[in-house]
């Protein structure tokens, strides 16, 4: 076996074979982006983790915030997953046109309607390539009351339901 990383182009095609669910992460600022990266990690302590980009805008309120919330989107939530995956715009005002957002505890913004969501308090970030690795415990969570909402998943680079 060879231990030359495989080349970034066939990495990037091959992982767009797999299916993610897909979030938003809001930190105090407000600031926020879209993830497909977001996973549990431990169930005793709950522990869930989430990268973002060294170079994405919301990376330094991210890893100087102490809280979190992870944002879990439902089928229907298209639109706030390419608002928060739009770079250069203010996405919070971008979002204030399709519904409002409120504050939640340790000033975190918390979007309306999400599959679930879960206010996290930051324990570790760990460097990766050109990603910070987040792992966070969480300290709060809802979920959608509809028992029939699926959520939206990102695959082969289109937004899709189950």
């Amino acid at each position: 076996m060879t231990t030359a990383a495989i080349d970034s182009g066939l990495f990037r095609r091959v992982l767009r074979r797999h299916a993610a669910a897909v979030v938003v992460v809001t930190a105090p600022g407000p600031v926020g982006f879209t993830a497909t990266s977001f996973t549990s990690v431990s169930l005793d302590p709950p522990l869930v983790s989430f990268c973002v980009a060294k170079a994405a805008s919301a990376r330094p309120a991210i890893s100087a915030a102490p809280a979190v919330a992870v944002h879990v989107l439902t089928a229907d939530q298209e639109p706030v997953a390419r608002i928060f995956a739009t770079p250069g715009i203010d996405r919070f005002a971008a979002y204030e046109r399709t519904g409002p957002w409120r504050t939640g505890p340790g000033g975190v913004p918390l979007l309306g309607a999400p599959l679930a969501v879960l206010i996290c308090r930051v324990v570790k970030q760990v460097e990766a390539g050109d990603h910070v690795i987040v792992i966070a415990a969480p300290v709060h969570a809802e979920h959608h009351d509809d028992a029939e909402a699926t959520p939206l998943v990102y695959h082969d680079g289109v937004y899709t339901g189950l």
